[in-house]
């Protein structure tokens, strides 16, 4: 998979590359995984102040106050359970998340956009139902005809993602930095390969 066009298409906020606390979710499990769930220090320290997180393991990096020192957090864990999403919102991200960054049609990866399996055109609707990735060249083969009339097939029918399995789906994916005091907490609960 490429996951350097994956990788690039999250915003990278610059205060985020600079010791960010990976933040882990009442169960231990990160939040999200594809975008990782980080936050700048600034917030992970703010989030421990405030008694809302524990701190798991920290950066050797201290930062001073007029009157205590404080190492950076690396991992925090949230006090107070957040529950997952029911449902997916239906979004350009989530959607070429869903398809794994790959055009249905050809299996192509990189720079992606989306495709009506029905075209508007004929009536279809933008639904998880009804739209996929698609590389530009196969999006414009088939135009506004249907998936057979432009003697293509789709590599999966699309439907829409259960939240589980976006997250799972975002574990292939890894960032472009991993400290080494996440792994403890990354993928752990992942299947083991027999």
């Amino acid at each position: 998979m490429d996951t350097q066009f994956a990788a690039n298409f999250v915003r990278s906020p610059s205060s985020l590359r600079e010791h960010p606390a990976l933040v882990l979710n009442a169960d231990f499990r990160p939040l999200s995984y594809f975008p990782l769930s980080l936050w700048p220090w600034q917030e992970a320290v703010k989030a421990a102040f405030l008694d809302r997180v524990t701190i798991l393991a920290e950066y050797d990096h201290v930062v001073h106050s007029p009157s205590t020192a404080f190492r950076l957090p690396s991992v925090v864990v949230l006090k107070d359970y957040v529950r997952p999403a029911k449902s997916t919102a239906f979004t350009r991200f989530n959607l070429f998340l869903r398809d794994e960054f790959t055009c249905q049609y050809c299996g192509a990866q990189g720079e992606m956009t989306f495709d009506h399996v029905i075209p508007r055109a004929r009536g279809g609707r933008t639904t998880w139902e009804n739209v996929v990735a698609a590389c530009s060249p196969c999006n414009l083969r088939k135009g506004s005809k249907t998936v057979k009339g432009a003697n293509m097939s789709l590599r999966r029918p699309p439907r829409a993602p259960h939240p589980e399995h976006l997250r799972n789906v975002g574990r292939k994916f890894p960032p472009n930095h991993l400290h080494e005091s996440w792994m403890d907490f990354l993928y752990w609960d992942a299947e083991l390969d027999a």
